[in-house]
């Protein structure tokens, strides 16, 4: 949980992954798309692709199939009077294809999104 507004926390977000070398690839504003195509009103909810390339790199050599599951997903979202910020563990890029050449980068990963996460709640 992250103690300011959405906006801020936003921002804030996206200077602690660049701080640990992610860049965002991809955005979702789930909030717009949702009113845009059923009507639907709900509260603030962006979905950040975060990629760091060279762990990336790292693991597209391992298993040119993990695409699937990048980039790491990171969200930020209302639930309340509050903003949290929650990102999927990379250690699922071990769990679902089984291969342990994908551990260390995993682990790097989670690190690097931890950090990321802890200097979040600094703020």
């Amino acid at each position: 949980m992250v103690g300011t507004d959405f906006d801020a926390a936003t921002t804030a977000v996206r200077r602690a992954l660049a701080d640990q070398g992610f860049g965002i690839l991809t955005e979702i504003d789930v909030k717009a798309t949702l009113k845009a195509k059923l009507g639907h009103d709900m509260d603030d909810y962006l979905i950040l692709g975060a990629c760091n390339p060279p762990l990336a790199h790292r693991a597209l050599e391992a298993d040119r199939s993990i695409g699937l599951l990048l980039p790491c997903n990171v969200v930020v979202r209302r639930d309340g009077d509050h903003t949290l910020v929650q990102a999927l563990d990379p250690g699922t890029m071990v769990t679902l294809t089984g291969l342990d050449a994908l551990k260390p980068v995993a682990d790097e990963a989670t690190a690097r999104l931890d950090a990321a996460l802890t200097a979040l709640a600094a703020t």
